[in-house]
């Protein structure tokens, strides 16, 4: 059997800075590697997540030049949480803005869950500056996967922490989850917007690996980091990402020209397979990889072993 692949060693990055984006946010990036290799830009999930020092090591540091960002209003950026000048397009805008600022004609994006969304609607704006995606946890936004999520679906796979997110809402809300979660989060009373907080980020935390995976699902129950999750990442789906419904595969034609890996956990829940399908029937170019015995969080080995297998791959390391 051939070992799986694991993450590279510690690294530290080489430089690190802040991009003002002229509409009253700091964006946070930092690059590692080796300065003017492989040029890629990593793309954190949430929206609302963050970065961590983990997501540089999915990189041959010989062989890559990666740019990391926290996304507005998430991680180090500032203002923290904040939901002013925040949608999919300001995000694509940023990634553009870095990608110039790093002096590359195309880059590698990497992308996963809510990293994936996001790496579609930039590959999909920008197609002739992407050398290549590598996307894990398909998530094209539509109507049917939230509700999948929230309403009804992952519901009855966990009833018992689903029990918990709904607690905070009054059942007569409970029809509409993400509208009655939206109203407490930007709601003037702090106590009950930190509950709340809480609760959308644990049911996430929870329910992203196969097996309980306390490394991953800990953070998730962290004030800070579930305050900015749940408020950024409530707002993005408010607002179905900016997006018509099914827009993403319905301009997946736009990637026609563009080599890609996919690498979905069979046991996703909180991204269905069948939208990673579609997409790569949709997406000629695409190789496509379930993982079995695989849930959603890029830290699950096999779904880590195809990972680093393609950003080992797409810089000509056999």
């Amino acid at each position: 059997m051939t070992d799986l692949r694991s993450l590279y060693p510690e690294i530290e990055p080489f430089e690190t800075g802040y991009l003002d984006t002229g509409d009253g946010h700091q964006v946070y990036w930092e690059r590692s590697g080796t300065r003017g290799a492989k040029p890629a830009v990593f793309l954190h999930g949430g929206p609302g997540g963050g970065c961590s020092p983990k997501h540089r090591q999915l990189f041959d540091p010989a062989l890559y030049d990666v740019i990391l960002f926290d996304q507005r209003g998430c991680g180090r950026s500032t203002p923290f949480a904040s939901l002013d000048n925040n949608t999919t397009w300001h995000l694509v805008a940023d990634i553009e803005r870095l990608r110039e600022m790093m002096g590359v004609e195309t880059w590698q994006v990497f992308g996963g869950s809510w990293g994936s969304t996001l790496a579609l609607a930039y590959a999909e704006t920008h197609p002739e500056h992407v050398s290549e995606l590598v996307l894990r946890g398909i998530y094209l936004l539509t109507k049917a996967e939230m509700d999948w999520y929230y309403q009804f679906g992952v519901s009855e796979m966990f009833p018992e922490k689903y029990e918990a997110f709904i607690a905070p809402i009054p059942e007569a809300e409970r029809g509409d989850m993400i509208t009655a979660y939206r109203k407490r989060l930007v709601g003037e009373d702090r106590e009950e917007q930190l509950r709340c907080a809480k609760a959308w980020s644990i049911w996430e935390g929870e329910t992203i690996t196969l097996l309980p995976e306390p490394a991953t699902s800990d953070t998730f129950h962290e004030a800070d980091f579930a305050l900015a999750f749940a408020r950024i990442e409530n707002h993005y789906f408010t607002h179905a990402g900016w997006f018509e419904d099914g827009q993403l595969l319905r301009d997946a034609h736009k990637l026609k020209d563009i080599p890609g890996t996919i690498v979905h956990g069979r046991y996703d829940m909180p991204c269905p397979m069948r939208q990673a399908w579609a997409l790569h029937q949709a997406w000629p170019k695409s190789d496509f990889h379930v993982i079995e015995g695989a849930g959603h969080a890029y830290s699950e080995p096999g779904i880590l072993d195809r990972l680093i297998r393609a950003t080992d791959m797409y810089a000509g390391k056999a």
